[in-house]
This record gives structure tokens, sequence and C-alpha cells, in this order.
């Protein structure tokens, strides 16, 4: 797919090895996934292009989706299992959860039901209408329980790009930032396109993921291209996501 006379690179060439830290392809438990036929499908899709290497990441929100460590190991189990049923035991699966800061968030926290990426990091997200009112503090409990916090998707928040400085506050203020993949064509439309690639140019970008749902995202993913310069860019994104998680 990808053409040395093209000015543009398809960017599914560039993720051979890559390892997918925010995804919603465990079956059942949340707007990801509904069964695990709809698991497999997405898994084979991303194994066509060479990434074979996954954290699932459900959600946990109250009153929408009320997952637990339970409810998430209990999907993860049955994933494993339709993994080595359909031959596809060379993929590496494991489970942690995207944690919406909500006024449930903090207990979640204090009784340790959190699930955190390879222990120490921790994936969280706010509402795309208004930030989360108990954010800051949220944040600070997060990194005095010895956690760094990840804010997904950050180009996705619209009432923040009228406000760029506020990304840079996050920085200041040790929250890693993760940009989601599909954001650098136009799935999510053209003012989170922007976002990201400002984000990316201004060297606030710590990692990468698909936060895949189900396979029309999976191919959308796969028809994006990338400009030269902005794929010098990501580079480093991707490269620092398998370093850290691999």
């Amino acid at each position: 797919m990808f053409n040395f006379f093209s000015k543009k690179h398809f960017l599914i060439d560039h993720l051979e090895g890559f390892v997918d830290i925010h995804n919603h392809i465990l079956p059942g438990i949340d707007d990801g996934a509904k069964t695990v036929e709809d698991s497999i499908e997405l898994i084979k899709g991303f194994n066509e292009f060479g990434i074979n290497d996954f954290i699932c990441t459900p959600h946990i929100m109250e009153n929408y989706y009320p997952n637990n460590p339970s409810t998430i190991q209990s999907s993860l189990s049955l994933l494993k299992n339709a993994l080595k049923m359909n031959n596809l035991e060379h993929i590496n699966i494991d489970a942690a959860a995207e944690h919406m800061i909500d006024s449930g968030f903090e207990l979640i926290l204090n009784e340790n039901n959190i699930m955190p990426l390879s222990k120490s990091y921790l994936l969280i997200e706010m509402s795309y209408l208004q930030a989360s009112i108990n954010f800051d503090s949220a944040v600070q409990k997060i990194k005095s329980s010895g956690y760094f916090p990840i804010l997904a998707h950050p180009e996705r928040y619209m009432y923040l790009h009228n406000k760029l400085g506020k990304y840079k506050n996050f920085k200041t203020d040790a929250v890693l930032l993760q940009m989601n993949l599909l954001s650098l064509g136009d799935y999510y439309g053209s003012e989170v396109q922007k976002a990201a690639i400002w984000l990316l140019k201004n060297n606030l970008i710590d990692f990468a993921a698909s936060d895949i749902h189900k396979t029309s995202q999976l191919n959308a993913l796969k028809k994006i291209r990338l400009k030269e310069k902005t794929w010098t860019l990501l580079k480093p994104v991707i490269e620092k996501t398998i370093y850290n998680f691999k």
C-alpha cells in the first residue's frame, strides 16, 4: 500500500509492531465490540497490518458502563479463550480501563477498583461537552496514589480548541496526553484533525492509540494518509508508545 512516489504515507504501513494501548475490543461490556465474534474480527483486521499487542481499555463510567476489575477480567478471559480457538495464540492481549472523571471516580480510586495500564499509568477521560468539575483534584489524587495520569484523546475536547494554552497546562501538571490515530484523518472532523496536528507540532503528545470500537473505524484507519512532515512528528510518539508498553 505504501507508494514511494507519493507525497503521503498510508499510516498503517508504519504500524507493524505497534502496541495499541487504548481500544474497545473486549466483548460485551461497553460501547465497543458486542460479541466475541466482533472482537475476533477487529483483532484479525489489526493483524493484517502488523498489530498483535493490545491493552484493552473498556469504559468505567458511572451510570453508563459501571465496569470493575471483575467484569473486565471476565471479558478478557472470554476473549483469550476465543483467541486460542481461532488459532490466534500469537496475539498478546491484556486489560486496563478508560476511566471517566465523574462524580464516582474518586471513590473507585480510593477503593482501588481502578484498572491501570502496565501497573503505573491510569487512562482517564472527560465529557466531550464540558470539562469535569473535579478534574484537577482527581489528577492530584491519581498522582498521590502513585500513578501517572494519561488523558485520552485531548484533541477531541472541542471546548479546549479555543484554549490551547490549557494543553500546555496539562503537561505542566504532569498529565500525559494520548492522541487517537483516527484524529489524523477526517473521521472526527477537520477541527479535531487540526487540533491533533497542532498538538504534535508543539510536542505535547506522549502516546498514540487507536480507540477503535468497531470495524467501520478500523476501515477508516486503513484509509488515513499522512504528509511526510506529519509522519516525522508522529514517528517518535509511536516509538515511545511501543517502548513504554511492549
